[in-house]
């Protein structure tokens, strides 16, 4: 595939003082909490207050981490819930079923819902970047660099109806690369959820694997070798990966609760700028692994975590899949909400006007919605 994905990637735009924070490891450079409270919580006009969030074992989703330990949930009113789940298929059914108010679901699998009628909406995002894939040590030795070829008559490990593998599918394309078993093709064997996937590394069967963070910095300390990140890929970089998505009925029937959630997130998202140190402690208690592979998911420039819907980015992703066969066409504008962020985010800079990684994502947001 020749055209470049052209999805948004907010941390380029962020070059204020707020990244330099990021990087060195310092402690907070303004207060550890802002506590600006929600008009909404004021006025007593949340519809909801108990809400329930589903997530993945990824280090992608600290929003929602630092959001409830860091207390903006409750400082919006709200009593969340976080529960881990295996896949987005798991995820798109606890949000049907109203088993969840709202899912962190990767944007691959989002699009695909909605193509196949699911009345699920993204009205928020959760992740930009932050995937690849990894091989066995013996593949590459001897070599000093490699790219996606590298792969053809191997057996790689993916999960079907992912970003991964949609990733792979378009780096191979792009290659001249076919998908199925023989040594100039790559066969692919799907499995059930990332944590399968990358489990199945250790068959002797499977040579290479598809990885989400936290997952490609833990195969690296483990000795396989990174074949490559979405961040590092010309086709693939700026990529829209987790998105905020909850059933359209909800959002309709409770916007000024689901508005509090999403200044909580903002909020977060301001914080991980801001507290790096303190940011790799809150994701840890939900993702325990080291927190020097934490702080590489982090903050080592191969993904970034920020709330902004990013609609033009999806919608460019959107139509890739669909170009690359993955998924039909549909009209995506129907089930994509941006509102809810806007008003959140105007919300918060109304409070703190002087504010500039608010006044950031909101420049952000006006150009590329």
């Amino acid at each position: 595939m020749n055209r470049k994905i052209t999805a948004t990637f907010l941390a380029a735009a962020l070059t204020i003082t707020a990244l330099a924070g990021c990087n060195d490891g310092s402690q907070n450079t303004s207060s550890n909490n802002d506590n600006s409270t929600s008009t909404s919580t004021v006025s007593g006009s949340l519809e909801k207050t108990k809400f329930n969030l589903g997530h993945l074992n990824s280090t992608a989703h600290l929003l929602g981490f630092v959001a409830k330990e860091e207390g903006y949930f409750e400082q919006e009113g709200l009593d969340v819930t976080l529960t881990l789940f295996s896949s987005a298929a798991e995820l798109s059914t606890g949000l049907e079923s109203e088993k969840l108010d709202v899912a962190f679901i990767g944007s691959v699998p989002s699009i695909t819902f909605q193509s196949k009628g699911h009345d699920l909406t993204i009205f928020g995002g959760a992740m930009t970047n932050g995937h690849g894939y990894v091989i066995k040590p013996e593949y590459v030795e001897g070599l000093s660099e490699w790219d996606v070829s590298i792969l053809k008559g191997r057996n790689v490990a993916s999960v079907k109806n992912s970003v991964q593998d949609a990733e792979l599918q378009i780096l191979l394309k792009d290659k001249g690369i076919e998908i199925g078993e023989g040594a100039d093709k790559v066969n692919i064997v799907y499995f059930d959820s990332q944590k399968d996937a990358y489990n199945a590394i250790q068959n002797d069967s499977i040579d290479a694997v598809s990885a989400y963070s936290p997952y490609t910095s833990l195969a690296e300390s483990q000795g396989y070798k990174i074949v490559y990140r979405c961040s590092e890929e010309p086709l693939l970089e700026n990529q829209p990966c987790c998105r905020q998505v909850a059933s359209t009925a909800a959002l309709s029937k409770y916007p000024n609760s689901y508005k509090a959630f999403e200044r909580a997130l903002i909020k977060a998202y301001k914080f991980t700028q801001e507290n790096k140190e303190q940011t790799v402690k809150d994701v840890k208690k939900y993702i325990d692994i080291e927190e020097d592979l934490i702080n590489t998911e982090l903050y080592g420039g191969y993904g970034t975590s920020v709330p902004d819907p990013d609609k033009q980015g999806t919608v460019a992703l959107k139509n890739s899949i669909v170009e690359l066969g993955y998924t039909e066409d549909y009209d995506i504008d129907k089930l994509y909400n941006t509102d809810i962020y806007k008003n959140a985010l105007e919300s918060l800079i109304n409070e703190n006007p002087d504010d500039k990684i608010y006044e950031e994502l909101k420049k952000h947001f006006n150009e590329f919605e």
